[in-house]
């Protein structure tokens, strides 16, 4: 035996909950509902469209990312079993435990021997016991057909994540990025994907390897010097100019102001052209932002700030999921971008439509495609919904 392997995470057993249990989350919910009706093919549409989680030590999916060991135990009753988990019924973060994330489709094609079970939350109110002969597997697979109907984009909640509080306000600076992922918004803890491919999505995207990088990275977004400057020194002259006429000035005057600014400081000809070309664009995204709710319609974007503390809110917890840092440093990371995000906004609706300009005007190159899209049913979903943390956190 290696007694070097960290020991899986304890998953209590049924016995350990209350009578008055609440799921985490809708999974665990209609999984429950499901089971005390005996529904079995309600329990099977349920995981068919969930992502599972089989736990393994970090230091063999580092060796080998591409490769799950699946390891069997033995339920009370005596069965041996192939444990998985919901989202909701993940266990606290641990340094050295991460999770694979599977789905139904690719537990019903691997190696089984026919005379185990298949264990869903073992253990707890949500569990599910399932065979897993050929026949039965054969029988999974038939839930587990695409849908003809688009993935409509969720906002989702844990009951047991932050709802109230700083660290709540943060996360829900972050919430664009978590709609997007179709992920929890208020949750801090042991994933945000599954462990290797958030490896590799922080070093193709972010170039990030190890901690140091990841710290390097986070201070930028923070210090909001991620993103390019030109968007918010144009906004700032815009600014400058309200406050010294008592009015807005005209889109001329804006224009050739922030040209001459530019040239001020040494900017050579192209850039000059660039910055009278970048004002044009911000009037035109500002407009169909009216046009589309996202502003009002007398309304401004005076600092595209927000799009680096959201993103810093979301990178800390890649780096938690990653395990390049732990969990108090990656809250005390989310509570600042909410410190900061409070400071430069006056309410939720002016910080999303930030967000939104400033991702945009760095990757929608006025086509109003999925960058755009996603930040408009973003900002529905989270003005709209009566669930929404922008509906239940003040602003100040």
């Amino acid at each position: 035996m290696n007694t070097n392997q960290p020991h899986p995470p304890h998953i209590p057993h049924g016995h350990g909950y209350p009578a008055s249990w609440a799921a985490p989350s809708e999974t665990e919910r209609l999984l429950h509902e499901a089971g005390m009706r005996g529904d079995v093919a309600g329990q099977l549409r349920v995981l068919a469209g969930a992502e599972l989680y089989i736990g393994a030590p970090k230091a063999e999916v580092d060796a080998a990312p591409d490769r799950v060991t699946w390891r069997s135990h033995w339920n009370p009753a005596g069965w041996s079993c192939k444990p998985v988990l919901t989202r909701g019924m993940l266990p606290p973060w641990h340094p050295e435990w991460v999770f694979h994330g599977v789905s139904l489709q690719w537990i019903s094609k691997f190696d089984w021997d026919p005379n185990e079970l298949l264990a869903v939350n073992g253990g707890t109110p949500a569990q599910v016991l399932l065979a897993a002969t050929p026949q039965d597997r054969k029988a999974w697979r038939r839930y587990c057909v695409p849908s003809d109907q688009p993935d409509g984009a969720r906002l989702i909640g844990l009951r047991h994540g932050a709802l109230q509080g700083p660290l709540a306000y943060g996360l829900a600076c972050g919430v664009h990025l978590a709609i997007v992922n179709d992920v929890p918004w208020n949750e801090v803890g042991t994933v945000y994907h599954e462990y290797s491919n958030e490896l590799s999505f922080l070093r193709k995207i972010w170039g990030i390897t190890e901690r140091s990088e990841w710290q390097a990275q986070l201070g930028y977004l923070l210090d909001a010097r991620n993103s390019p400057p030109e968007p918010d020194f144009a906004l700032r002259v815009r600014e400058e100019l309200r406050a010294g006429l008592g009015e807005m000035p005209t889109a001329d005057l804006w224009r050739e102001t922030a040209a001459g600014h530019a040239q001020d400081l040494g900017a050579g000809q192209a850039k000059v052209k660039d910055i009278e070309d970048l004002v044009r664009r911000i009037i035109r995204y500002e407009a169909r932002f009216r046009a589309d709710g996202l502003l009002p319609p007398d309304g401004r974007v005076t600092t595209t700030v927000a799009y680096d503390y959201g993103r810093a809110v979301n990178l800390a917890r890649w780096g938690l999921s990653a395990r390049f840092c732990n969990p108090h440093e990656a809250e005390q990371a989310i509570v600042h971008a909410g410190a900061l995000s409070k400071s430069a906004y006056h309410s939720w609706q002016d910080f999303s439509a930030a967000y939104a300009l400033g991702r945009v005007l760095r990757f929608d190159d006025e086509k109003y495609g999925k960058w755009y899209e996603q930040n408009l049913i973003a900002h529905r979903l989270l003005t709209e919904n009566e669930g929404s943390p922008w509906r239940n956190i003040p602003w100040r």
